[in-house]
């Protein structure tokens, strides 16, 4: 492992968690990839690719943050009226949470995007004034016209662009499903938004579409969640925005290179949330390539990197991957590297080496299972399919106990009786609260990390 320290960027480091050894003719290599940011812990376990000092760049107050807040202003939100009383009232707070200096703005989302505050296509500065400015604005706000979310996203892309900072962020709350443009309409919203911005997307109350809200916070970088209470919205924004203003690098890739003969078969953001990230690679040389993970402050996230290589006989060993934290330059200059470490293979007659999972691995391919489980057994539920979700859920109950995923696990009992956990032996509640059931479904990637 070697890490890096920019002057104005958190301290990066990379450990590499993986079985190196494989059978003779073997071809896959698992390895987890465990980067942090800031004064991250020591982590203890696995197989390390090297070691480092660790070390954090002291916290500071950062003006270089813009942010856009995307409220639902649709007809919708009238039913009940509190609804659009507590977005205004929580749309104040996080107002109210950002740094002097900050830029922001406000839009409101309905059929159409409008400009809320300060308006004239710009980004205010966060003061005194323009806060209470802003809280005069959302005053103002009424609850009519329908849901065309890709064109409240536009509009915040064209807010963000002429921001010089590193950091551009965005918050968007809906209370229903984007029903007044087509899922092709959103989708080439979020293609033109996708790497200009990070956006984490709310749900309020329970007729939104889960796929949707899971779907515009995946394409962006950003979280994704449910507030069943419209009178929690106001502590939900607030801790959004304190999360944001805590970010301090922006547009970090995770940099893959393969020799020549190997591929990479996949690559998964484990934790905190499961994120695919396969399909997202950029092409940077004839062997490598760039895969997206956004925007940074002081924390840890966990990479599941599969790598396929060619067949080699007992004795040779191999550079599998390489795998760096990069910061892409701009102006078609070399990135920089804020961190990296290596993946090995080697392969061995040794029975025991070469059948070993490293416990990094297994645990993170239990919760990319155990959201799969919850996912497909939400659906066949929703199809009547009563054996096919009884099936599904109780082998995420099994799973969520065995990985000590207590947080999901409550989640499960909300939706199921559990009658034996180890075993996943469940049986299907006659009635759920939609509130429970979309609860389970949006938080569902969301993992613990393994015990060390």
């Amino acid at each position: 492992m070697t890490d890096f320290a920019g002057q104005h960027a958190p301290r990066f480091s990379v450990d590499v968690y993986q079985n190196e050894y494989l059978p003779e003719g073997g071809r896959q290599v698992d390895a987890i990839i465990t980067v942090g940011s800031g004064a991250v812990p020591g982590a203890g376990g696995g197989t390390r690719a090297g070691s480092g000092a660790r070390g954090s760049v002291p916290s500071a107050v950062r003006t270089d943050t813009a942010v856009v807040i995307m409220l639902d202003c649709s007809g919708s939100m009238d039913h009940p009226q509190t609804k659009l009383r507590h977005a205004r009232k929580a749309t104040a707070a996080a107002v109210e949470t950002l740094h002097d200096g900050v830029s922001f703005a406000v839009v409101a989302g309905t059929h159409e995007a409008a400009e809320v505050y300060p308006g004239g296509g710009r980004l205010a500065v966060a003061g005194p004034e323009t806060r209470k400015g802003a809280r005069e604005a959302l005053r103002t706000l009424r609850a009519e016209g329908g849901t065309a979310i890709g064109s409240w996203l536009r509009l915040t892309r064209s807010l963000l662009a002429a921001h010089d900072g590193p950091i551009r962020h965005a918050v968007l709350l809906t209370d229903g499903r984007n029903e007044h443009e087509s899922a092709e309409e959103l989708k080439a919203a979020l293609d033109e938004c996708a790497g200009r911005f990070t956006c984490d997307a709310r749900g309020v109350g329970t007729d939104w579409e889960v796929e949707e809200v899971t779907g515009i916070a995946s394409a962006l970088l950003g979280s994704a969640d449910i507030v069943a209470r419209p009178e929690e919205l106001a502590e939900d924004f607030t801790a959004m925005m304190a999360n944001v203003l805590r970010k301090e690098i922006a547009d970090v890739a995770l940099r893959l290179w393969t020799p020549k003969g190997s591929t990479v078969r996949f690559v998964k953001q484990v934790a905190p949330s499961v994120e695919d990230l396969t399909d997202r690679r950029t092409p940077t040389g004839p062997n490598s390539g760039d895969y997206p993970t956004g925007s940074w402050g002081e924390e840890s996230r966990d990479y599941h990197v599969c790598v396929e290589v060619p067949a080699a006989e007992v004795g040779q060993e191999m550079l599998a991957c390489r795998a760096a934290l990069v910061l892409p330059a701009e102006d078609g200059g070399l990135a920089r590297t804020l961190a990296q470490g290596l993946i090995r293979a080697v392969w061995t007659d040794d029975l025991a080496s070469a059948t070993g999972i490293d416990v990094q691995v297994a645990h993170y391919t239990g919760q990319a299972e155990l959201a799969d489980a919850i996912r497909r057994g939400l659906e066949n539920r929703r199809a009547g399919d009563e054996e096919g979700a009884t099936s599904q859920l109780g082998r995420a109950v099994r799973l969520a106990d065995a990985s000590g995923n207590e947080e999901t696990s409550k989640l499960l009992s909300k939706v199921v009786d559990v009658i034996d956990a180890p075993n996943g032996t469940v049986r299907l509640k006659a009635k759920v609260a939609d509130a429970d059931e979309m609860t389970l479904e949006t938080r569902s990637t969301k993992t613990v990390r393994v015990k060390r």
